[in-house]
């Protein structure tokens, strides 16, 4: 029997006084690919964020293998929104990648050749050891997607939670990152991705979070991408989508 990694009981979220999420509870076990989908405004990101006790909960309590956030911090490692990030920051690609072995260091410890050596594996794992010198900020989306996939790497974890990783990448990218992270859940880790495009959701991920505010569904994908239940988060919206060949 698998372990349960993540473990949600009522989780309410409020969002500049408005109730974004309301009264989520599931259970997701280790090493599984689980999307997070629903239409813009459904609370999605804001869900992720609340789970990792980036954002105040209402109410609601999140366990992470089987513990507080506090008490496995450091098993968990998170890749914000693109535009969450300054990507003017004065930080070449190495020491972004170089930030992800902290959490495992000492107070005041400096990163050592080992941590470095180790930075440029993850590195080269997402195709982008060759950049390793060069700012951030000069790079592509895709490019730079892949640099906070190998930070992620680099801290060993046991968790990864991906908020909207492939807008604005490119299709190699995109296809880099799928594969780590389908390699990642064989390995046992557990991913997490907010997501938005629906047409490859059925190829990326084992299980989904269909989310409106509320719970819609969740499960493994062939339960909860069916028309009927993606039209209860969608609404109004799926005709359109439908109409530009999204299908079920």
């Amino acid at each position: 029997m698998k372990e349960t990694a993540i473990s949600i009981e009522n989780l309410h979220v409020s969002y500049y006084g408005n109730e974004a999420v309301t009264g989520v509870s599931l259970s997701v076990n280790c090493g599984n690919l689980v999307g997070i989908i629903g239409p813009n405004g459904a609370g999605k990101s804001t869900f992720l964020k609340a789970m990792l006790n980036l954002i105040p909960k209402d109410k609601g309590e999140v366990k992470v293998l089987g513990r507080s956030i506090k008490e496995v911090r450091k098993k968990i490692a998170y890749v914000p929104q693109r535009n969450d990030i300054d990507w003017d920051f004065p930080i070449t690609v190495l020491d972004a990648v170089l930030l992800g072995t902290y959490p495992h260091m000492k107070l005041f410890r400096r990163p050592k050749k080992k941590d470095k050596q180790w930075a440029l594996e993850c590195l080269g794992r997402v195709g982008m050891e060759e950049f390793s010198k060069r700012q951030i900020g000069e790079l592509s989306g895709g490019q730079q997607q892949r640099v906070f996939l190998a930070r992620a790497l680099a801290q060993k974890a046991e968790l990864f939670f991906l908020d909207e990783p492939f807008v604005g990448v490119d299709v190699s990218s995109e296809e880099t990152i799928v594969n780590i992270l389908k390699e990642l859940c064989q390995q046992g880790k557990t991913v997490i991705v907010v997501h938005h495009d629906l047409s490859k959701a059925n190829d990326y991920f084992d299980q989904l979070i269909l989310l409106n505010k509320e719970l819609i569904s969740f499960g493994a994908v062939e339960e909860v991408f069916k028309t009927d239940v993606i039209e209860k988060a969608y609404k109004g919206q799926f005709a359109i989508m439908k109409k530009m060949g999204v299908t079920v």
